[in-house]
C-alpha cells in the first residue's frame, strides 16, 4: 500500500511543470531548497547534471516552463532559444541587467522579479554606508582595533584620523528615485538633509528639485547617491564630467550596480583627491574590487550585501514561490514587470 502510494506521489511529481535554476540561490544555502517546494511545480537544477550546460539545456529544452534567475546567471538570447517553452523569466533580485529583456519581449515571454521586497533593506545600507563615510566609522574602528589610539594619545596627535562632516544639511542628490531612491530620500529628509533628484521622468507627485542632466545636479550637490538600474543609457553615467562637477568635497554612494559608474575614473578621483570619498557596496567586475581603493580610508566597501537580511531573505523566499504558484495556476502575478522598455 504504501509503496503504491509512493509510487503516485513521484509520478505525480514528475508531471509538474519544470522551473530551471542555472546556480542555487543564497536562499538555497539559508534554508534549505525544501522550503521552496510547491505542488505547483519543480524545479530543475542544472548544477546536479553531470552534462555540459548546452546539452543539457537541448534534453529539457520542451519540460522546462519558467527559469528563476540570479544575478550571477544571467538569461541570454541563446539561453532562451535554446529553452522554447519557457513562458516565464523571473529575478530573484529587483534588477534586470541579468536578462535580455528585448529578446523576452520578442518571443512573448513573461518577465517578473523581486518588486520592492529589498527596497528598505538597500535604502538602510546606502544611509549607513554614507555616516560611515563622513563620520569615519570604518577607519575609527580600525584605528582604535589596530591600538593606535593610545599611541596617537601619547604623542598629543588628536587628530591624525581626520576629522569628520556633520549629515544634517547636506545636499543630496539622488540618482534614479524609484522604490529605493524614494526611501532614501525618506530616511535622508529625516537627517535635515536637501534632496534633489535625476530620474528619466520628473515625479508629478514629488516636490524635491528635479534635474534633467546628471553633471547639473552633481554641480548643486555636496552627495550623489546611485539608485538607479543598469541598462544601456545609464552605463558609465556618473562619468568624469558629473565627478569633476561634484567636486573635491563631493561624496558618492553606490547601492545600484557597479557599472553605473566609471570606476577607473572614480578611482582616479578619489587617489588624487578630487572628490571627497565614497561608500560602494557594488563594483564594476565583481567580485574583483579595485586594489588602490583597499588602502583609502574615506572609501568604505561592502560586498553587494545590501540585501543580506534574514527578514528580506525569508520575505523573497515567500515571493519566489507565490510567483510562481500564480504564474502555473494562471492567476496573476505579484511583481510583473511592466515597463521593459
Amino acid at each position: 500500500m504504501e509503496a503504491g502510494h509512493g509510487h503516485g506521489k513521484e509520478k505525480e511529481s514528475q508531471d509538474l511543470p519544470r522551473v530551471l535554476l542555472f546556480k542555487p540561490p543564497p536562499d538555497f544555502h539559508l534554508f534549505g531548497d525544501e522550503r521552496f517546494s510547491s505542488n505547483k511545480f519543480k524545479f530543475l537544477k542544472a548544477w546536479e547534471s553531470p552534462l555540459p550546460l548546452d546539452q543539457f539545456l537541448k534534453t529539457h529544452a520542451q519540460s522546462v516552463e519558467a527559469i528563476l534567475s540570479s544575478g550571477g546567471a544571467p538569461v541570454t538570447a541563446e539561453t532562451l532559444r535554446l529553452m522554447p517553452a519557457v513562458r516565464l523569466v523571473m529575478s530573484t533580485s529587483a534588477g534586470l541587467n541579468h536578462i535580455d529583456i528585448a529578446e523576452c519581449r520578442r518571443r512573448g515571454i513573461t518577465v517578473a522579479n523581486a518588486g520592492n521586497v529589498f527596497s528598505e533593506d538597500v535604502a538602510d545600507l546606502a544611509v549607513g554606508l554614507l555616516i560611515d563615510v563622513l563620520r569615519n566609522i570604518s577607519a575609527s574602528d580600525r584605528f582604535v582595533k589596530q591600538w593606535l589610539w593610545p599611541r596617537q594619545a601619547a604623542e598629543g596627535d588628536y587628530y591624525s584620523l581626520g576629522i569628520g562632516s556633520k549629515l544634517g544639511g547636506k545636499r543630496v542628490g539622488i540618482v534614479g528615485l524609484g522604490s529605493i531612491g524614494s526611501l532614501v530620500a525618506k530616511r535622508l529628509d529625516a537627517f535635515g538633509c536637501s534632496i534633489s533628484y535625476n530620474s528619466r521622468t520628473k515625479k508629478p507627485s514629488v516636490s524635491y528639485p528635479f534635474y534633467s542632466n546628471v553633471c547639473e545636479l552633481a554641480a548643486n550637490c555636496d552627495i550623489l547617491i546611485i539608485c538607479c538600474g543598469l541598462t544601456a543609457e545609464t552605463h558609465h553615467m556618473i562619468n568624469k564630467q558629473v565627478l569633476s562637477a561634484l567636486g573635491k568635497e563631493g561624496v558618492v554612494i553606490n547601492i545600484g550596480r557597479g557599472p553605473i559608474i566609471d570606476e577607473q575614473e572614480l578611482v582616479r578621483c578619489l587617489v588624487q583627491g578630487e572628490i571627497k570619498g565614497a561608500g560602494l557596496d557594488v563594483f564594476e567586475s565583481e567580485p574583483g574590487v579595485p586594489k588602490e581603493l583597499l588602502a583609502l580610508d574615506n572609501v568604505v566597501l561592502s560586498p553587494h550585501c545590501a540585501v543580506f537580511t534574514w527578514e528580506t531573505f525569508k520575505d523573497r523566499r515567500k515571493l519566489v514561490v507565490e510567483n510562481l504558484e500564480a504564474f502555473f495556476s494562471n492567476e496573476p502575478l505579484l511583481t510583473k514587470v511592466v515597463d521593459n522598455d
